[in-house]
C-alpha cells in the first residue's frame, strides 16, 4: 500500500499511462496521467531545487496548471499550501507571509519570501488553512498518510472507483476538494472533469458532454440547479451527487429528486479532520433529519454537552479531534447536528441555541436557508436572515405554532440567496452586516 502522495501517484501513473487524467471542460483537451506527469516533473526540475521541505503557497483555477504546480512541488518534496483561485494577488501574499512560507507561486513565477519563519511537524506534506474563530489564516499541517488515508475513506465509503468520472466544480485545494477529487486521482486514478462554468446551464451542459458520474457540489449549487431551466436528461450520467459545506435544506434536495430523479448524498467532514459522515442512501437529505453515518474507519465519541470526538487516520495531529458542531446518533446510528458550541443566546434571561430557530426556519416552505443571532438594538430579542421567497411577517406567522413568542426573530431579513465565501459557504461576516443594517429586514 503506498504512503506518499509520490509513491501512489507513482503506483497510479504505472498501472496505466495513457488513461485520461483529465477533461479539461474549458478547452476541450483530455489530458493522460503521463502527460501530467510530465507537467509536473518539468515545474520540478525548473523550480524545485530549493524549495525541499520548505512551504511553497499557490493559488491556481482546477484544470492542468493546478496539477503541473501540484505535483512539481510533491516531485520536489515541497509542503504544499494551496490557496482558493479567488484570492486577490496582495491577499496571497499577505498569507504566504501570515503562515511563514518561504515560496510563493504567483504569475507564473517563483517568488521567493525569505527564510522560512515558522515550523512544521515532522512529516508535513501540506497545509490546510482555516481561519476559525480568528479570522486569519491558521495552518493545520498534513502528512502524506492523513491525506490518503481521508482518500481511501471517501472513495470506500461513497462507493468512489478508478472507473467512476468526478466533477470537479468545487477548488481542488480545499479540504473537500483534496479528499473528494485530488487524491482519488492519485490513489486510484479517478479522473476529473474541470474548468466547467459555474453558472447552472453550464455545469448541465459540462456534465452532458463528458458524463461523470459523481459529482462532488455544494448546495448554492444544487440549489441553483434545481431552479434552472435544465433538462434532466443532461445530467443522466450523475450516480452520486454530493453536498458539503454548509446544510442543506431538505426543499432542496426535494426539488432535485423531483426535478432529475437523482438523490443528493450529505456529506459532513471538517478541515482537521476530512470526511467524518455520510449519507450513503440519500434519504436523510429528503427529510432534513441527519448528515449520515460515520463514513468507513471514522468513530466517534460523544461526551458532556452533545460534544463529540472523531477518531480516524485522516484527522490531523495524534488522530482524534473535536469539532465546535454539537450532535448527537439517532436510533439509526445517524449523527443529527444540534449548531455549534458557544454559540448559545441569552434572550430576556432564557438560555438559547440559535440552530433551534435556524432548523425551524429551514423546515418552512419557501425558506433555503437562515442564520439566526441576537438582535443588534433589543436584549431580549432575535433577528434572522432567510434566504428564500417568503416575507419576514409571513415567516413570523408561520413560526408562531411552532416556537414560543420569546424564539420568533422580531427582525427578519429575507434575501434570495446567501453571500458565500469563495469554498460555497454561508459568508458569516456579510449576514451579520446585514443584520446591522437597523433599515433592512420586517
Amino acid at each position: 500500500m503506498a504512503t506518499t502522495l509520490r509513491s501512489a501517484w507513482a503506483h497510479t501513473l504505472r498501472a496505466n499511462p495513457h488513461a485520461v487524467a483529465l477533461y479539461d471542460a474549458a478547452t476541450s483537451r483530455k489530458w493522460t496521467r503521463s502527460e501530467l506527469a510530465a507537467l509536473g516533473l518539468e515545474w520540478a526540475r525548473e523550480h524545485g531545487k530549493s524549495i525541499a521541505g520548505q512551504r511553497v503557497v499557490f493559488a491556481e483555477a482546477n484544470g492542468p496548471e493546478w496539477w503541473r504546480v501540484f505535483l512539481g512541488l510533491i516531485a520536489s518534496d515541497a509542503v504544499i499550501v494551496a490557496l482558493d483561485p479567488g484570492e486577490p494577488p496582495a491577499a496571497q501574499r499577505s498569507t504566504a507571509e501570515g503562515i511563514g512560507a518561504a515560496s510563493l507561486w504567483q504569475g507564473g513565477q517563483l517568488q521567493m519570501m525569505g527564510p522560512a519563519r515558522r515550523r512544521h511537524a515532522r512529516g508535513t506534506r501540506l497545509l490546510k488553512l482555516t481561519s476559525g474563530t480568528t479570522g486569519r489564516p491558521r495552518a493545520l499541517p498534513f502528512t502524506d498518510a492523513q491525506l490518503l488515508a481521508d482518500g481511501r475513506q471517501v472513495c470506500a465509503s461513497m462507493g468512489i472507483r478508478g472507473a467512476d468520472v468526478n466533477f470537479g466544480c468545487i477548488p481542488f485545494g480545499h479540504s473537500y476538494g483534496l479528499g473528494n477529487l485530488v487524491i482519488p486521482l492519485v490513489l486510484q486514478g479517478t479522473p476529473i472533469v474541470s474548468g466547467a462554468a459555474l453558472l447552472p446551464q453550464g455545469l448541465a451542459a459540462a456534465i452532458s458532454q463528458w458524463r461523470p458520474t459523481v459529482f462532488p457540489a455544494v448546495p448554492a449549487l444544487l440549489r441553483a440547479m434545481a431552479e434552472a431551466d435544465i433538462a434532466p436528461k443532461q445530467l443522466r450520467s450523475l450516480r452520486t451527487i454530493i453536498s458539503a459545506g454548509s446544510p442543506l435544506a431538505s426543499e432542496v434536495a426535494k426539488a432535485f429528486f423531483q426535478k432529475f430523479d437523482r438523490k443528493i448524498h450529505n456529506f459532513y467532514g471538517s478541515s482537521e479532520t476530512g470526511g467524518i459522515v455520510y449519507d450513503r442512501t440519500g434519504d436523510a437529505a429528503l427529510v432534513g433529519s441527519s448528515v449520515g453515518r460515520p463514513m468507513q474507519g471514522v468513530k466517534l465519541h460523544f461526551t458532556a454537552g452533545r460534544r463529540f470526538w472523531v477518531a480516524s487516520a485522516a484527522v490531523m495531529g495524534r488522530g482524534r479531534f473535536r469539532p465546535a458542531d454539537r450532535g448527537a446518533l439517532n436510533a439509526r446510528g445517524e449523527l443529527v447536528l444540534l449548531g455549534r458550541a458557544g454559540r448559545m443566546l441569552k434572550i430576556a434571561g432564557r438560555r438559547l441555541d440559535p440552530a433551534e430557530i435556524e432548523s425551524a426556519l429551514r423546515q418552512l416552505p419557501g425558506v433555503h436557508d437562515a442564520h439566526v443571532a441576537a438582535h443588534g438594538t433589543r436584549a431580549d430579542a432575535l433577528a434572522a436572515v432567510v434566504a428564500g421567497g417568503v416575507e419576514g411577517t409571513e415567516l413570523r406567522e408561520l413560526l408562531r405554532p411552532r416556537l414560543a413568542p420569546w424564539k420568533i426573530p422580531k427582525k427578519i431579513v429575507v434575501v434570495r440567496r446567501f453571500p458565500l465565501t469563495a469554498r460555497g459557504k454561508p459568508d458569516v461576516g456579510r449576514l451579520r452586516a446585514l443584520l446591522a443594517d437597523s433599515d433592512a429586514g420586517a
